[in-house]
Protein backbone atom coordinates (compact mmCIF):
# COMPACT_ATOMS: atom_id res chain seq x y z
CA UNK A 1 0.00 0.00 0.00
CA UNK A 2 2.62 2.21 0.34
CA UNK A 3 2.42 5.29 -1.82
CA UNK A 4 -1.12 4.44 -3.15
CA UNK A 5 -2.05 7.63 -2.44
CA UNK A 6 0.73 9.82 -3.03
CA UNK A 7 -0.66 11.71 -5.76
CA UNK A 8 -3.61 12.67 -4.58
CA UNK A 9 -3.19 16.14 -4.32
CA UNK A 10 -2.52 16.32 -8.41
CA UNK A 11 -6.31 14.47 -8.58
CA UNK A 12 -7.66 18.23 -8.85
CA UNK A 13 -7.89 18.26 -12.47
CA UNK A 14 -10.73 15.82 -12.38
CA UNK A 15 -12.49 18.74 -11.03
CA UNK A 16 -15.83 19.85 -13.45
CA UNK A 17 -14.96 16.84 -16.00
CA UNK A 18 -17.16 14.73 -14.30
CA UNK A 19 -14.59 12.25 -13.12
CA UNK A 20 -13.79 10.72 -9.85
CA UNK A 21 -11.23 8.32 -8.54
CA UNK A 22 -12.78 5.33 -6.37
CA UNK A 23 -10.53 3.16 -4.23
CA UNK A 24 -12.31 -0.03 -4.01
CA UNK A 25 -11.91 -2.27 -1.02
CA UNK A 26 -13.65 -5.18 0.15
CA UNK A 27 -15.23 -6.44 3.43
CA UNK A 28 -15.33 -10.24 5.10
CA UNK A 29 -17.63 -11.02 1.50
CA UNK A 30 -16.63 -11.02 -1.92
CA UNK A 31 -18.38 -7.43 -2.69
CA UNK A 32 -16.40 -5.11 -4.04
CA UNK A 33 -16.40 -1.39 -2.71
CA UNK A 34 -16.09 1.86 -4.00
CA UNK A 35 -15.05 5.13 -1.83
CA UNK A 36 -13.96 8.46 -4.01
CA UNK A 37 -10.21 9.44 -3.48
CA UNK A 38 -10.57 13.00 -2.54
CA UNK A 39 -12.08 11.56 0.62
CA UNK A 40 -9.32 9.47 1.64
CA UNK A 41 -6.02 11.00 3.61
CA UNK A 42 -4.50 7.68 4.37
CA UNK A 43 -4.41 3.85 4.73
CA UNK A 44 -2.72 1.70 7.00
CA UNK A 45 -2.20 -1.53 7.61
CA UNK A 46 -4.07 -2.00 10.94
CA UNK A 47 -2.50 -0.56 13.88
CA UNK A 48 -3.70 -1.74 17.56
CA UNK A 49 -7.25 -0.66 18.69
CA UNK A 50 -8.32 0.31 21.77
CA UNK A 51 -11.55 -0.58 22.98
CA UNK A 52 -12.88 2.11 25.41
CA UNK A 53 -16.75 1.86 27.88
CA UNK A 54 -19.38 2.70 25.90
CA UNK A 55 -18.42 3.15 22.44
CA UNK A 56 -21.53 2.30 19.51
CA UNK A 57 -21.54 -1.06 18.68
CA UNK A 58 -20.71 -0.03 15.26
CA UNK A 59 -16.87 1.19 16.65
CA UNK A 60 -14.00 -1.48 17.00
CA UNK A 61 -12.09 1.06 19.05
CA UNK A 62 -9.73 3.60 18.64
CA UNK A 63 -6.19 4.09 16.54
CA UNK A 64 -3.92 6.75 18.06
CA UNK A 65 -2.44 7.87 14.66
CA UNK A 66 0.18 10.84 14.48
CA UNK A 67 -1.16 12.72 18.01
CA UNK A 68 -4.95 11.94 16.55
CA UNK A 69 -7.41 9.31 18.56
CA UNK A 70 -9.69 8.18 15.66
CA UNK A 71 -13.01 6.11 16.13
CA UNK A 72 -12.27 3.06 13.74
CA UNK A 73 -16.13 1.36 12.38
CA UNK A 74 -16.69 -2.09 11.37
CA UNK A 75 -17.63 -1.40 7.89
CA UNK A 76 -19.08 -5.07 7.46
CA UNK A 77 -21.08 -4.40 10.21
CA UNK A 78 -21.95 -1.26 10.07
CA UNK A 79 -23.48 -2.41 6.54
CA UNK A 80 -25.51 -5.58 8.05
CA UNK A 81 -22.44 -8.22 7.43
CA UNK A 82 -20.61 -10.64 10.02
CA UNK A 83 -17.68 -8.39 12.31
CA UNK A 84 -14.53 -8.44 11.09
CA UNK A 85 -12.77 -10.40 13.66
CA UNK A 86 -8.99 -11.19 12.04
CA UNK A 87 -7.06 -7.64 12.20
CA UNK A 88 -3.81 -8.69 11.57
CA UNK A 89 -4.21 -8.76 7.74
CA UNK A 90 -6.79 -5.94 7.83
CA UNK A 91 -6.56 -2.46 6.42
CA UNK A 92 -7.96 1.15 7.93
CA UNK A 93 -9.31 3.61 5.60
CA UNK A 94 -8.52 7.18 7.20
CA UNK A 95 -11.03 9.59 5.72
CA UNK A 96 -12.63 13.01 6.78
CA UNK A 97 -16.68 13.64 6.28
CA UNK A 98 -18.29 16.27 7.37
CA UNK A 99 -15.86 18.07 8.84
CA UNK A 100 -14.60 14.94 11.27
CA UNK A 101 -12.11 12.16 10.84
CA UNK A 102 -12.93 8.56 10.99
CA UNK A 103 -11.26 5.28 10.37
CA UNK A 104 -13.06 3.07 8.24
CA UNK A 105 -11.77 -1.00 9.07
CA UNK A 106 -11.96 -3.28 5.52
CA UNK A 107 -10.66 -6.36 5.34
CA UNK A 108 -8.39 -5.56 2.08
CA UNK A 109 -7.53 -2.83 -0.13
CA UNK A 110 -7.17 -2.90 -3.61
CA UNK A 111 -6.30 -0.42 -6.17
CA UNK A 112 -7.41 3.54 -7.47
CA UNK A 113 -9.58 3.43 -10.65
CA UNK A 114 -10.19 6.66 -12.70
CA UNK A 115 -13.90 6.49 -13.75
CA UNK A 116 -16.62 8.52 -15.34
CA UNK A 117 -19.91 9.91 -13.66
CA UNK A 118 -21.89 8.94 -16.31
CA UNK A 119 -20.36 5.27 -15.35
CA UNK A 120 -21.83 5.65 -11.29
CA UNK A 121 -25.50 4.81 -11.22
CA UNK A 122 -28.44 4.82 -8.61
CA UNK A 123 -28.32 1.50 -7.02
CA UNK A 124 -31.00 -1.32 -8.23
CA UNK A 125 -34.36 -1.37 -7.19
CA UNK A 126 -34.72 -4.05 -4.30
CA UNK A 127 -31.17 -4.43 -4.02
CA UNK A 128 -30.55 -6.46 -0.44
CA UNK A 129 -28.26 -3.51 0.88
CA UNK A 130 -29.98 -0.55 -0.88
CA UNK A 131 -30.47 1.29 1.86
CA UNK A 132 -26.89 1.52 2.78
CA UNK A 133 -25.78 2.26 -1.14
CA UNK A 134 -25.56 5.60 -2.57
CA UNK A 135 -24.36 4.00 -6.24
CA UNK A 136 -23.13 1.52 -8.15
CA UNK A 137 -20.49 0.24 -10.90
CA UNK A 138 -19.43 -2.37 -12.80
CA UNK A 139 -15.78 -2.64 -12.77
CA UNK A 140 -13.85 -5.48 -15.06
CA UNK A 141 -16.63 -7.29 -15.02
CA UNK A 142 -17.55 -7.24 -11.10
CA UNK A 143 -20.39 -4.76 -9.73
CA UNK A 144 -18.77 -2.30 -7.09
CA UNK A 145 -21.19 -0.79 -4.70
CA UNK A 146 -20.77 2.73 -3.45
CA UNK A 147 -21.90 2.83 0.13
CA UNK A 148 -23.73 5.85 1.98
CA UNK A 149 -21.32 6.71 4.56
CA UNK A 150 -22.68 9.59 5.86
CA UNK A 151 -25.76 7.35 6.57
CA UNK A 152 -23.76 5.15 8.75
CA UNK A 153 -22.49 8.06 10.40
CA UNK A 154 -25.51 9.50 10.77
CA UNK A 155 -26.46 5.97 12.98
CA UNK A 156 -23.19 6.51 14.87
CA UNK A 157 -23.57 10.34 15.78
CA UNK A 158 -26.91 11.68 14.57
CA UNK A 159 -26.09 15.26 13.19
CA UNK A 160 -28.07 17.80 14.98
CA UNK A 161 -30.27 19.53 12.09
CA UNK A 162 -31.90 22.34 14.06
CA UNK A 163 -31.04 25.42 13.62
CA UNK A 164 -30.36 27.44 17.27
CA UNK A 165 -32.57 29.64 18.29
CA UNK A 166 -30.87 32.81 18.51
CA UNK A 167 -29.89 32.23 14.42
CA UNK A 168 -33.48 31.23 13.60
CA UNK A 169 -35.04 34.26 14.96
CA UNK A 170 -32.24 36.36 12.93
CA UNK A 171 -33.03 34.55 9.71
CA UNK A 172 -37.08 34.90 9.74
CA UNK A 173 -37.33 37.86 11.43
CA UNK A 174 -38.99 39.36 8.27
CA UNK A 175 -41.87 37.07 8.17
CA UNK A 176 -41.84 33.38 6.70
CA UNK A 177 -41.81 34.25 2.96
CA UNK A 178 -41.69 30.67 1.37
CA UNK A 179 -39.12 30.81 -1.18
CA UNK A 180 -38.01 27.59 -3.47
CA UNK A 181 -35.03 25.89 -3.08
CA UNK A 182 -33.92 23.19 -5.44
CA UNK A 183 -31.30 20.32 -3.36
CA UNK A 184 -29.27 17.26 -5.00
CA UNK A 185 -27.83 15.23 -3.16
CA UNK A 186 -27.39 11.00 -2.94
CA UNK A 187 -27.78 10.50 0.37
CA UNK A 188 -31.24 10.12 1.54
CA UNK A 189 -30.07 11.24 5.06
CA UNK A 190 -28.60 14.40 3.74
CA UNK A 191 -31.23 15.49 1.77
CA UNK A 192 -33.30 15.47 4.79
CA UNK A 193 -30.96 16.94 6.60
CA UNK A 194 -30.98 20.10 4.32
CA UNK A 195 -34.57 19.93 4.03
CA UNK A 196 -35.41 20.08 7.72
CA UNK A 197 -32.68 23.16 8.10
CA UNK A 198 -33.84 25.13 5.00
CA UNK A 199 -38.15 24.24 5.74
CA UNK A 200 -37.24 25.62 9.05
CA UNK A 201 -36.45 29.28 7.42
CA UNK A 202 -39.25 29.54 5.67
CA UNK A 203 -37.91 27.95 2.36
CA UNK A 204 -40.16 25.19 0.39
CA UNK A 205 -37.72 22.06 -1.40
CA UNK A 206 -37.66 20.73 -4.04
CA UNK A 207 -35.95 17.52 -3.84
CA UNK A 208 -33.81 15.35 -6.44
CA UNK A 209 -30.98 12.80 -6.47
CA UNK A 210 -28.29 13.80 -8.95
CA UNK A 211 -26.86 16.43 -10.88
CA UNK A 212 -28.78 14.69 -14.13
CA UNK A 213 -32.18 14.50 -12.33
CA UNK A 214 -31.59 18.04 -11.65
CA UNK A 215 -30.57 19.83 -14.45
CA UNK A 216 -33.61 17.92 -15.78
CA UNK A 217 -36.05 19.84 -13.03
CA UNK A 218 -34.21 22.83 -14.17
CA UNK A 219 -34.67 22.59 -17.91
CA UNK A 220 -38.20 21.12 -17.22
CA UNK A 221 -39.17 24.59 -14.98
CA UNK A 222 -37.15 27.00 -17.32
CA UNK A 223 -39.93 25.86 -19.99
CA UNK A 224 -42.95 26.80 -18.16
CA UNK A 225 -41.50 30.29 -17.44
CA UNK A 226 -38.84 32.00 -15.99
CA UNK A 227 -36.41 30.15 -13.92
CA UNK A 228 -36.01 33.16 -11.46
CA UNK A 229 -40.03 33.44 -10.77
CA UNK A 230 -39.81 29.98 -9.66
CA UNK A 231 -36.66 28.99 -8.18
CA UNK A 232 -34.19 31.13 -5.48
CA UNK A 233 -31.14 29.26 -5.23
CA UNK A 234 -29.81 25.56 -5.58
CA UNK A 235 -28.21 23.40 -2.92
CA UNK A 236 -25.92 20.82 -4.62
CA UNK A 237 -23.91 17.98 -3.72
CA UNK A 238 -20.73 17.31 -5.28
CA UNK A 239 -20.58 14.13 -5.53
CA UNK A 240 -23.40 12.19 -7.30
CA UNK A 241 -24.07 9.42 -9.60
CA UNK A 242 -24.58 9.93 -13.38
CA UNK A 243 -23.64 13.51 -13.15
CA UNK A 244 -21.39 15.70 -10.30
CA UNK A 245 -22.49 18.92 -8.76
CA UNK A 246 -19.28 20.50 -10.71
CA UNK A 247 -20.74 19.14 -14.06
CA UNK A 248 -23.99 20.20 -13.01
CA UNK A 249 -22.92 24.04 -12.19
CA UNK A 250 -21.29 24.27 -15.33
CA UNK A 251 -24.40 23.01 -17.18
CA UNK A 252 -26.41 25.68 -15.48
CA UNK A 253 -23.87 28.30 -16.29
CA UNK A 254 -23.43 27.05 -20.03
CA UNK A 255 -27.41 27.12 -20.22
CA UNK A 256 -28.81 30.76 -21.01
CA UNK A 257 -32.48 29.92 -19.26
CA UNK A 258 -30.30 29.09 -15.82
CA UNK A 259 -27.06 30.79 -16.41
CA UNK A 260 -27.77 33.07 -13.64
CA UNK A 261 -28.65 30.63 -10.69
CA UNK A 262 -27.22 31.00 -7.45
CA UNK A 263 -25.59 27.32 -7.12
CA UNK A 264 -23.92 26.49 -3.33
CA UNK A 265 -21.91 23.70 -3.53
CA UNK A 266 -22.65 21.72 -0.22
CA UNK A 267 -20.60 18.32 0.63
CA UNK A 268 -18.91 16.24 2.58
CA UNK A 269 -15.34 16.55 0.85
CA UNK A 270 -14.76 19.06 3.33
CA UNK A 271 -10.84 20.82 3.76
CA UNK A 272 -10.06 19.34 0.06
CA UNK A 273 -11.49 21.65 -2.54
CA UNK A 274 -10.63 25.31 -1.88
CA UNK A 275 -12.67 28.18 -3.16
CA UNK A 276 -10.31 28.61 -6.45
CA UNK A 277 -11.73 25.35 -7.60
CA UNK A 278 -15.13 26.15 -6.59
CA UNK A 279 -14.74 29.21 -8.84
CA UNK A 280 -13.58 27.36 -11.12
CA UNK A 281 -16.90 25.91 -12.61
CA UNK A 282 -18.99 29.17 -11.30
CA UNK A 283 -20.38 28.20 -7.95
CA UNK A 284 -21.28 31.11 -5.81
CA UNK A 285 -20.27 29.28 -2.45
CA UNK A 286 -18.47 26.23 -0.99
CA UNK A 287 -20.39 25.06 2.44
CA UNK A 288 -18.67 21.27 3.98
CA UNK A 289 -21.34 19.80 5.21
CA UNK A 290 -23.14 19.72 7.70
CA UNK A 291 -23.47 23.02 10.37
CA UNK A 292 -27.40 23.73 9.86
CA UNK A 293 -26.62 27.74 11.34
CA UNK A 294 -23.88 28.01 8.70
CA UNK A 295 -25.90 26.93 5.84
CA UNK A 296 -29.33 28.97 6.42
CA UNK A 297 -27.42 32.02 6.87
CA UNK A 298 -25.71 31.33 2.89
CA UNK A 299 -29.56 30.49 1.80
CA UNK A 300 -30.72 33.28 3.78
CA UNK A 301 -28.10 35.60 2.37
CA UNK A 302 -28.51 34.25 -1.26
CA UNK A 303 -32.41 34.76 -1.38
CA UNK A 304 -33.47 37.62 -4.53
CA UNK A 305 -35.28 40.12 -2.90
CA UNK A 306 -38.64 39.20 -4.62
CA UNK A 307 -40.82 36.49 -2.95
CA UNK A 308 -41.88 33.70 -4.98
CA UNK A 309 -45.31 32.28 -5.03
CA UNK A 310 -45.54 28.42 -3.75
CA UNK A 311 -46.41 26.01 -6.13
Amino acid sequence: MTGILDSVNQRTQLVGQNRLELLTFRLNRRQRYGINVFKVKEVLQCPQLTSMPNLHPLIKGVAHIRGQTISVIDMSLATGGRPITDLTNCFIIISEFNRSIQGFLVSSVERIINMNWESILPPPQGAGRSNYLTAVTEIDGELVEILDVEKILDEISPVNTNITGTVLEELVENGPVVRRVLVADDSTVARKQVQRAIEAIGCECVLVKDGKEAIIKLREMAAQGSIYDQLALIISDIEMPEMDGYTLTAEIRNDPKLKDLHVILHTSLSGVFNQAMVERVGANAFIPKFNPDELGRAVKGAMPDRAIESA
